[in-house]
């Protein structure tokens, strides 16, 4: 039984973490940031990297796009994204940490 819901849980964590380009297009942060290229924002790549040696970075990533931020990429803000669910926001930045 152990097996089972440790193997149901796996499963639905990779579909989540499948799901995230869509989510990407679904909550618009496809308006500020790209795969490989900055735009208004840093590139998801640029992203990945700078935190790649942090192993808490998903979970940091998900409060700032909750929450927003400003000064780590210069001085135009990210706004909060409230709409955004906190298990969304997790999915969003546990995706963006595999873009390299």
């Amino acid at each position: 039984m152990r097996s089972l819901v440790l193997a149901a849980s796996l499963f639905a964590l990779a579909g989540a973490v499948q799901a995230s380009p869509e989510m990407l297009k679904k909550y618009n942060c496809t308006t500020c940031h790209a795969n490989d290229k900055k735009m208004v924002g840093p590139s998801y790549k640029d992203v990945a990297a700078k935190y790649a040696s942090d192993s808490g970075a998903a979970e940091k990533l998900a409060k700032k796009i909750k929450a927003g931020g400003q000064g780590v990429w210069g001085p135009i803000p990210m706004p909060a994204q409230p709409t955004v669910s906190e298990a969304d926001a997790l999915t969003l930045a546990k995706y963006i940490m595999t873009i390299k």
